[in-house]
C-alpha cells in the first residue's frame, strides 16, 4: 500500500521550496502527499528560527502530532514524526530530550538524506535519527528531479549566509553561503518551464551574492544569471528574493534594466534607518548606502516598487534612531514592507546586550512604523485602481467562479474568470483595492509577455 507524508512548513519562501523538494524525495521511496496529519504515515514539520519563541511554537505542535501517533498505534500503525529546517538544526538533541517520541531530527543541508534516515528509524524504532551536519557533498546532486506543476515555482540558487548581523541566527542554521552551478539552475528551470511554470522566483538567504560557476567556467553574479534564463527561457516572469543592500551591485541593477521579464519589485532589507544600530546589527551598510543604491535602481527601472524588513527595539535603540528609521520609510516609500519588534535568538550576540529596550517602548515604536508604512503601501495599491495590469492567475479564488493571481508588483488580484484560465497571464483592469488586495476586472485574451 502506498505510504503518505504530510509536511507543514513553517517561515519563508525557501523552506516551502525545501518542503516541496522533501515531498520529492519521499516520493521516490512510495509516500504519496497526505492533505492531513491525520491521515498520514510520517508527519514532518520543516521548521523556522526566524521569529519569536519559534522553538516553543514547534514543541507545542508536536505535543498534538503525538495523540495522532497515539492513535495510529492503537489502529496498529506506525506513524514517523520528523522535524526539520533551522529549529532541528539549532536544537538539535534537545528536541529528543523534550520529545523522545520524535523519529527523525534533520537540517535543512540534510533533508536528501531523508529515505535513509527514515530506513534507520523503522529498522530502529525509538532510537531516533539526528542529522544536523553540513556535508561536503552538494545536497542538489541528490535530490530528485523537481516535480513542481503549478504556474508558479520557487528555485533555489544560493544558501547560507557569510554576514552574521547579531540579531540573526541564519549563519548557524543555513551555514557559510553557497551558489549552485549555474548550468544545474538552468536545467532545472527548463524543466520547470516544461512543466508548466510561467514564473520563477530565484531564492536565496541572500540571493544577490551568488557567485555560481558559469557554463564556462567562469562566475556568474546575480544579474549575469538572470539575463541568462530571460534570454533561455521561454518564461514571462522572473522574480528572486532575498537581496542584500550590501550586494547590489551593476550586473544586478541592469538586470533591472534590460531584462523584460524581471518584474518590477524587489525585496530589500534596510531594517533600520540609524547608522548607529545598523552598525551595532552589523549590516556593513549606511541609511545614505541604501538610499543611494534605491535611487540607482529606480533610475535603472523607474517603475520599480520596493519592499523592506524593519526591526525596532534592536538592543540600545533611542528614540532619535527610532526617529532616523521614520525618516528612511518616509523619504523611500515602500509598496510593502514587514515589521517586527526585535526579540532576542539565543547564540546570537545581539541576545547577550545589557541595555535591551522595554517591551512597551518596542510596541509603541512599531505600532508607529507600521502605520506609516500601511499608509505607504494603501496609496500605492490605490494608484492601481483604473490601471490596466497583467495578471498571471495561480489559483481559485474564495468566491466560486473566481480566480486569484498576482501583479507584477506581487500585488493579490482577483477577477471573476473560469478555472481553466489558471496559468494565463491576463490582462486585468484593476477596479478597487481593498485591505490585503485588489479587485478587477480581466481582458479576454492572454497578455503577450508580462511587460507592465
Amino acid at each position: 500500500m502506498t505510504k503518505r507524508v504530510y509536511i507543514k512548513t513553517y517561515g519563508c519562501q525557501m523552506n516551502v521550496y525545501d518542503s516541496a523538494r522533501m515531498a520529492d524525495v519521499a516520493a521516490t521511496i512510495g509516500y504519496a502527499a497526505a492533505e492531513r496529519p491525520e491521515e498520514a504515515d510520517l508527519v514532518i514539520l520543516n521548521t523556522c528560527h526566524i521569529r519569536e519563541k519559534a522553538a516553543e511554537k514547534v514543541y507545542s505542535e508536536l505535543g498534538q502530532i503525538r495523540r495522532l501517533k497515539s492513535a495510529s498505534a492503537r489502529r496498529g500503525g506506525r506513524m514517523l514524526i520528523g522535524v526539520a529546517g533551522c529549529v532541528a538544526q539549532a536544537e538539535g538533541e534537545e528536541i529528543r530530550r523534550r520529545a523522545p517520541f520524535v523519529d527523525l531530527v534533520f537540517g535543512p543541508q540534510s533533508y536528501h538524506r531523508l529515505p535513509e534516515m527514515i530506513a534507520e528509524a523503522i529498522r530502529v524504532p525509538d532510537r531516533g535519527v539526528i542529522d544536523t551536519s553540513f556535508p561536503a557533498e552538494a545536497k542538489f546532486d541528490a535530490l530528485p528531479a523537481n516535480r513542481n506543476r503549478g504556474p508558479t515555482a520557487f528555485l533555489t540558487i544560493q544558501e547560507g549566509c557569510d554576514k552574521f548581523c547579531t540579531f540573526c541566527v541564519v549563519p548557524y542554521t543555513r551555514g557559510a553561503e553557497a551558489s549552485r552551478p549555474a548550468a544545474d539552475i538552468l536545467a532545472e528551470a527548463m524543466r520547470l518551464v516544461a512543466a508548466g511554470a510561467r514564473e520563477i522566483t530565484l531564492l536565496g538567504q541572500n540571493v544577490n551574492a551568488y557567485r555560481g560557476v558559469a557554463p564556462d567556467g567562469g562566475r556568474w553574479r546575480l544579474g549575469d544569471l538572470v539575463r541568462a534564463l530571460g534570454e533561455r527561457l521561454d518564461l514571462p516572469r522572473l522574480r528572486y528574493t532575498t537581496s542584500h543592500p550590501r550586494d547590489v551591485d551593476d550586473s544586478q541593477i541592469a538586470a533591472h534594466r534590460d531584462v523584460p521579464q524581471l518584474m518590477p519589485f524587489l525585496h530589500l532589507p534596510v531594517q533600520s534607518g540609524s547608522d548607529r544600530v545598523l552598525a551595532a546589527m552589523n549590516r556593513r551598510h549606511t541609511a545614505d548606502d541604501y538610499r543611494r543604491t534605491v535611487e540607482r535602481l529606480r533610475v535603472a527601472r523607474p517603475d520599480l516598487a520596493l519592499s523592506s524588513d524593519f526591526i525596532v527595539g534592536f538592543p540600545g535603540e533611542t528614540d532619535a534612531d527610532f526617529a532616523e528609521t521614520l525618516k528612511l520609510a518616509d523619504e523611500i516609500g515602500f509598496a510593502q514592507a514587514f515589521s517586527f519588534k526585535y526579540s532576542p535568538r539565543p547564540g546570537t550576540p545581539a541576545a547577550a546586550e545589557t541595555d535591551q529596550v522595554p517591551d512597551p517602548l518596542k510596541t509603541g515604536r512599531l505600532a508607529e512604523l507600521q502605520a506609516l508604512l500601511q499608509r505607504q503601501q494603501r496609496a500605492f495599491n490605490d494608484g492601481s485602481v483604473g490601471r490596466e495590469m497583467p495578471v498571471l492567475f495561480d489559483k481559485p479564488g474564495r468566491h466560486p467562479g473566481q480566480l486569484v493571481g498576482r501583479s507584477p508588483y506581487l500585488q493579490a488580484v482577483h477577477a471573476e474568470l473560469p478555472v481553466g484560465r489558471i496559468g494565463e497571464i491576463v490582462p486585468v483592469t484593476i477596479t478597487a483595492a481593498l485591505a490585503n488586495s485588489l479587485a478587477g476586472e480581466a481582458g479576454s485574451e492572454a497578455a503577450v509577455g508580462a511587460a507592465v
